[in-house]
């Protein structure tokens, strides 16, 4: 399958509140990020770029095969930080850009392809991808983020809640997972032309933003489109915490 020329920049901030130091945090022996990096150079990316802040960053992605932009330490979020990087990379503002997070060591290929191509094909603004909730911990998790799509498949909005919510079904028993395949979780990986991402990160944070504490309802709010569609195959959990980076090398072990 076709698929276009896009680059993929992965932001890497070495004092995560909730893992410090995590992109240089080891998996499997080696740096969280260099996973990543090669999750995104395995997708058919043209380029791959880690926008960093910390020299420590830089030398461990040294002999990786991505590049590495060394950004500001004041950046209020990735967003911010892959503007810099671009502007360092000197993209054209037509370069489709995917953003894969720093913390997503098991990314498939076929999911960093497929944000590109919808990117491309729905003619939005932004896009990014989404996977059902299959059970009512998921649901009710405020870190599980959900989406919710118009028939056009483009998000309507984001938010932390059990959206939509299922009042009759609730009604009768809160406590079962109601039928119907109503939910998606949204996937946090993001396409846009470098172009349209020096304009969100140049937009103020909307009333929304700040009350979900979700970045991508700016450019909703802001009245963008954001095309949403499904992933190919599965994106296994990101690693966050000392937690999820245990059962990622877990994980890792079991797949030998």
């Amino acid at each position: 399958m076709n698929f276009p020329d896009f680059v993929v920049a992965i932001p890497a901030r070495h004092d995560a509140t909730r893992l410090p130091g995590k992109p240089l945090r080891l998996l499997a022996g080696e740096p969280l990020v260099l996973h990543v990096a090669r999750r995104a150079l395995a997708s058919g990316a043209r380029e791959v770029w880690v926008a960093a802040d910390d020299e420590r960053i830089v030398r461990a992605l040294e002999g990786s095969g991505v590049q590495v932009a060394l950004t500001a330490t004041s950046h209020a979020s990735g967003t911010d930080r892959l503007a810099e990087c671009a502007r360092i990379a000197g993209w054209d503002d037509d370069q489709v850009v995917v953003n894969l997070q720093g913390d997503e060591p098991f990314a498939p290929a076929a999911g960093i392809r497929a944000v590109a191509s919808l990117l491309v094909s729905s003619g939005a603004e932004m896009a990014t991808l989404a996977t059902p909730v299959g059970d009512l911990a998921t649901l009710r998790d405020p870190n599980a983020v959900k989406l919710v799509r118009a028939s056009s498949g483009d998000a309507l909005y984001f938010s932390r809640a059990p959206v939509p919510w299922p009042r009759d079904d609730f009604a009768r028993d809160p406590e079962r997972m109601p039928g119907g395949d109503h939910w998606l979780r949204h996937i946090g990986i993001y396409c846009y032309t470098a172009g349209f991402l020096q304009r969100f990160a140049s937009l103020s944070p909307g009333r929304l933003e700040q009350v979900e504490s979700l970045e991508q309802l700016r450019v909703l709010e802001a009245g963008f489109r954001i095309a949403a569609g499904l992933t190919p195959e599965p994106f296994p959990p990101g690693v966050d915490t000392p937690e999820d980076l245990a059962r990622a090398e877990a994980r890792l072990t079991a797949n030998g």
